[in-house]
């Protein structure tokens, strides 16, 4: 819940250690949890709230990275929030997680404006996996392999070459 990281209208997109902003809209407890303790494991500042109007509030206070969204909440329909941003113009990428796992509920959701769309159960791996190419492909990055110069450095496996040699650093 927001309780657990209370945004503030300071907080931005990139946290000051350099990480991902996400809002994560879940109801349920052990699930909304797990989610935050993966994507937070995983480098990323998570705000949790389990309501529309926590949502509300949240994504007019902070400048989030991404949303992670559920579709089905104790005061409304997430699919509705999604239709409200993106007629205010809001572009962050969203990913719908949700138990509706029916054809026509998906292309409504994706119709909506979602990014992406995972159905529960799910695994927390898989969508760190769906959340980071999506803030790859928002950054303008289509590779996990970013390059300046002679240096390489691939994000999904966390090496870093010179001039096509392999740098072996430590784990600060």
């Amino acid at each position: 819940k927001l309780a657990m990281g209370r945004p503030t209208a300071s907080a931005g997109t990139q946290t000051d250690r350099g990480k991902m902003r996400v809002l994560l809209i879940e109801d349920e407890p052990v699930l909304g949890q797990a989610v935050q303790e993966q994507v937070a494991a995983d480098g990323h500042a998570v705000d949790w709230v389990t309501r529309l109007d926590e949502a509300d509030a949240a994504l007019r206070a902070v400048d989030y990275a991404l949303v992670l969204l559920d579709l089905h909440l104790p005061d409304g329909r997430g699919l509705d929030l999604l239709k409200t941003m993106r007629r205010g113009g809001d572009q962050r990428p969203v990913i719908i997680l949700t138990a509706r796992d029916q054809w026509g509920e998906k292309v409504a959701g994706f119709d909506a404006g979602a990014d992406d769309y995972v159905t529960k159960p799910f695994h927390v791996e898989e969508v760190l996996a769906r959340l980071r190419a999506l803030i790859r492909r928002s950054a303008g990055h289509a590779s996990s392999e970013l390059t300046c110069g002679p240096v390489s450095v691939d994000t999904s496996t966390s090496r870093v070459t010179v001039d096509g040699f392999n740098v072996k650093l430590t784990a600060q």
